[in-house]
């Protein structure tokens, strides 16, 4: 492999929900970038979606780089998309090595090879494997001795022993020079630079529905504090990075390495914002330190309660009360920080009235935000095989949070659709009158700028325009939410 650019390439998947409120950094790939630089290889980023690339464009992209290998990652959603990228650098030129990684293929890696534009799949963990990848097919050597890829040999799929997972964190190389910066905002502050950190791996809870404890075998692992904060003060620094995503799936597992984390932000003083996920009862342990937290620059915190009754929430495995995810909203609402949560819609149980009751319990939650979302059967969850019977759209696209897929037995998926867009109506036309009320003036922008983020977004208007005429009261809603109230 005389040609040792690696290229990069974010598939042009939009579904409306992650957009609504920025434009986020490929933070997969300025590791993945890291790890094969660091052998000698020469990555470069491209990220088609934030640009809103079409594949005509990324046609482009490929015929200018002329890179020895594409490499993409995907989620079930953005799967076909990215397949249909790997196509396209074959089309431009069949010697292209292709490879994909991410969640999906790390499950469905059969499925996967089942496309001749895949050439490898990586599975669960990245950068070494990537690495060591390419290394070996520079040299010609054996795959079989590669760990954690899968590919084709003599017509059958090969899959290789998974890798362990990194055991230190601190020494993964990163790539953030290879980001365009001036592409990356959070519509909600004005004038931001919005960057994403990741200070852990992992969770080790087993939600059936989720497919980050399956991925990482529910193990957690993490940064020490003082590595988390060099790279903040890197990016901030160098980059002029003013707004953090916390992207961890879960960086408070760990309380006392939490707090020193936010005991060094609070130390450096640099005026910077952060958003962050994490769960109720981690809220409720550290109320006597939530001080901090906003001290820090904490200005937003999902927590993922998901249901509002506790018999879904022991379905799913939620591992949760709902007692205690009304607790924790109601701590973060008092320190001053805003509160999100989402609410899943679409069970195989569902009705019309368990629907109404989900809505009116949500408004018992009263987060700041709240989102209405379709259950997805992903089809690598521990809860598919009972799913299986009731998914009536195997379109992946689809499989987004935002399309039903799922057909409950006494509903119809066009109901579901419309259940979704009537809680977001009487959500936030109920939540108006409490944000114009608000005294604190940060805090009353944020919600109404976001409120008009997410009631304009193309994922609810789309939605609206694709099941007929939109109800008067529905209009309503969205012409006062857009101008702000007033």
């Amino acid at each position: 492999m005389i040609n040792k650019k690696i290229l990069f390439i974010t598939p042009p998947y939009h579904c409306g929900v992650v957009e609504v409120a920025g434009r986020w950094i490929p933070l997969t790939f300025v590791y993945l970038a890291g790890a094969v630089r660091r052998g000698g290889f020469e990555p470069v980023i491209y990220d088609a979606m934030t640009k809103r690339h079409g594949f005509d464009e990324i046609r482009k992209r490929i015929e200018d780089e002329s890179p020895a290998v594409v490499v993409l990652t995907a989620i079930t959603s953005t799967y076909l998309d990215a397949l249909e990228v790997l196509k396209v650098a074959k089309e431009v030129n069949s010697d292209i090595v292709t490879i994909i990684g991410g969640v999906h293929p790390s499950f469905m890696y059969e499925e996967v090879l089942e496309n001749d534009c895949v050439d490898y799949v990586g599975r669960e963990e990245g950068e070494e494997t990537l690495l060591e990848l390419l290394v070996c097919l520079e040299a010609g050597g054996d795959l079989a001795e590669v760990k954690g890829v899968a590919f084709r040999k003599a017509g059958e799929v090969c899959a290789t022993k998974l890798r362990p997972f990194v055991e230190n964190l601190d020494e993964l190389d990163t790539a953030w020079d290879l980001l365009e910066w001036d592409e990356y905002t959070y519509f909600v502050v004005p004038d931001s630079r919005l960057g994403s950190i990741s200070t852990s791996r992992g969770c080790d809870h087993d939600c059936t529905f989720c497919s980050q404890q399956k991925f990482w075998h529910q193990q957690w692992r993490a940064r020490s504090p003082e590595n988390v904060i060099g790279e903040i003060e890197h990016l901030n620094s160098e980059y002029g990075v003013n707004v953090f995503l916390i992207a961890d799936e879960y960086p408070t597992q760990d309380a006392a390495r939490w707090e020193a984390i936010l005991d060094l932000i609070i130390e450096k003083d640099m005026g910077i914002y952060l958003l962050m996920e994490t769960r109720p009862e981690d809220i409720v342990r550290d109320k006597n330190i939530l001080s901090k937290y906003k001290k820090a620059g904490v200005i937003h915190i999902y927590i993922g309660v998901e249901a509002t009754d506790q018999e879904t929430l022991d379905l799913i495995k939620k591992d949760a009360s709902v007692q205690t995810g009304i607790e924790a909203i109601q701590l973060i609402r008092e320190y001053g920080m805003m509160t999100e949560t989402s609410f899943i819609l679409g069970f195989p149980h569902e009705t019309k009235e368990t629907i109404a009751r989900t809505l009116e319990l949500s408004k018992v939650y009263n987060p700041d935000f709240a989102h209405y979302l379709a259950l997805a059967p992903w089809p690598y969850a521990d809860m598919y095989a009972d799913l299986e019977p009731y998914v009536v759209d195997k379109d992946y696209r689809k499989y987004n949070l935002i399309d039903p897929v799922i057909k409950p037995e006494n509903m119809s998926c066009k109901e579901i659709d419309w259940a979704i867009i009537n809680c977001y109506r009487s959500f936030y036309m109920g939540k108006l009158k409490e944000v114009l009320g608000m005294k604190d003036p940060f805090m009353k922008k944020y919600m109404l700028h976001s409120m008009k983020l997410i009631m304009n977004s193309s994922f609810i208007v789309d939605k609206m325009g694709s099941l007929g005429d939109i109800p008067p009261h529905v209009k309503e809603a969205l012409s006062k939410i857009g101008s702000g109230g007033r």
